[in-house]
C-alpha cells in the first residue's frame, strides 16, 4: 500500500540528526516538522526568514503573521530567530544547511531535478529551490512515484525545465526509498505491502534491485 503523506514525512524524519539545520520545501516536506524525534535538537529553516520552526499550530497557537515559505501558519520553537530573506539566502548559498527536503515533478538517473514549472500551466515563481539545490550537498526529494495519469516521475532524463543538475542522490516516493548512483536508481526500501514488481513497473529510469529490499516499518 502506498505511503500516506504523513508516513512519508515520518520516514524523512529518520534522516535527521542532532544539531542539524534543515530546510523544508513546500508540500510534503513541511510535514516533517511534526515528526522530529523527541529530545533531538534540530533547527528547521524557512527561506522567508525563520530559523527554528516548530510543529504546525493548534487553533489556540495560530498566528496569521507567523508563516513559512509556502504561506502556511507555523509555530516557532524556543531559540528561534527571524531575519530578512537576504540573510536567509546567505545561509542557504553559504552551505550552512545540513539537510534539504524538497518536492519535485521529476527526478532522473543523473540526479537532475525538475520542480519549479510545467510549461503551459500557472507558474507562481521559481522560489528558492534553485538556491537550495546549488547550496546543499545533502538533499532528499519527496514525491509520488507516478503522476495522476500513471506516468513515472523517475525518469531516464527529465522532460521539464530543470531546477538543478546532478544534485540529487536520494528520493523518497509513496512507494519506495531510492538512492541514485552511477546513472541508476537503486531500490533500498519499499513501502509496506508494495511489491518490487510494482516499483519496477512504475520506474521509467534504470533501476537496480538488490537481492533483498526490506519493507519500511512504522510504529503506531
Amino acid at each position: 500500500m502506498a505511503l500516506t503523506r504523513e508516513q512519508m514525512a515520518r520516514r524523512v524524519a529518520r534522516e535527521l540528526h542532532d544539531g542539524f539545520y534543515v530546510n523544508l520545501g513546500i508540500g510534503i516536506p513541511t510535514l516533517v516538522a511534526n515528526y522530529v524525534p523527541e529530545g533531538m535538537e534540530v533547527m528547521l529553516q524557512s527561506e522567508n526568514g525563520l530559523l527554528g520552526m516548530g510543529s504546525f499550530p493548534t487553533e489556540a497557537e495560530l498566528d496569521a503573521d507567523m508563516i513559512n515559505a509556502g504561506k502556511q501558519t507555523v509555530t516557532a520553537r524556543v531559540g528561534a530567530s527571524i531575519f530578512d530573506s537576504a540573510e536567509s539566502f546567505a545561509m542557504i548559498r553559504g552551505g550552512h544547511v545540513d539537510l534539504t527536503v524538497l518536492g519535485a515533478f521529476e527526478v532522473d538517473v543523473q540526479g537532475n531535478i525538475a520542480s519549479w514549472m510545467i510549461p503551459g500551466k500557472l507558474v507562481k515563481g521559481m522560489g528558492g529551490a534553485m538556491d537550495l539545490v546549488a547550496g546543499a550537498d545533502n538533499i532528499i526529494v519527496t514525491m509520488t512515484h507516478a503522476s495522476k495519469n500513471g506516468d513515472s516521475k523517475l525518469l531516464p532524463l527529465c522532460s521539464l525545465p530543470l531546477t538543478g543538475a546532478g544534485c540529487i542522490k536520494r528520493v523518497l516516493t509513496d512507494l519506495a526509498y531510492l538512492e541514485i548512483e552511477d546513472g541508476a536508481f537503486i531500490l533500498r526500501e519499499r513501502a509496506p505491502g508494495v511489491s518490487v514488481e510494482e516499483i519496477v513497473a512504475k520506474t521509467a529510469g534504470k533501476l537496480i534491485v538488490p537481492a533483498r529490499v526490506p519493507e519500511m516499518t512504522f510504529a503506531d
